[in-house]
């Protein structure tokens, strides 16, 4: 409870992760605790980029959305565009902060911002093409 009254004074929402192991009550908890939105750990483990998008996502998000009317945000592995655009299939939102980090780390500091706009126009543009 102290947390979340320090979120509220300092104007920020409290996002509870919900994992895909979750019990049923536990993800209504998360859900009915969250404000803004409800992110979705879309596998067990560590965040990171991937190879392959976790199959349970598309489950995980199915079951939270049984008790939430927030947007559910999938993150952790979510890395490319192949990815991004399977979860805008069944999501509100795809995380892809790994990506970002892992694009700024290979450019470099100059180069940074320019990958950056780079990647994201592949992110969109996929998510387009999806459509």
């Amino acid at each position: 409870m102290l947390f979340r009254s320090h979120l509220h004074r300092h104007h920020l929402a409290p996002v509870f992760l919900a994992a895909p192991t979750g019990p049923d009550e536990r993800l209504e908890k998360i859900a009915a605790a969250s404000q803004g939105f409800v992110y979705a750990i879309s596998r067990v483990g560590i965040t990171g980029t991937q190879q392959a998008l976790a199959s349970d996502a598309e489950n995980l998000v199915k079951r939270l959305r049984r008790y939430t009317d927030l947007p559910i945000a999938v993150g952790f592995g979510v890395s490319n565009a192949e990815h991004f655009a399977a979860v805008g299939e069944f999501a509100d939102a795809a995380v892809v902060g790994s990506a970002l980090v892992a694009t700024i780390e290979q450019a470099g500091r100059e180069e940074a911002p320019s990958s950056i706009a780079r990647f994201i126009r592949g992110l969109r543009q996929t998510e387009l093409q999806a459509r």
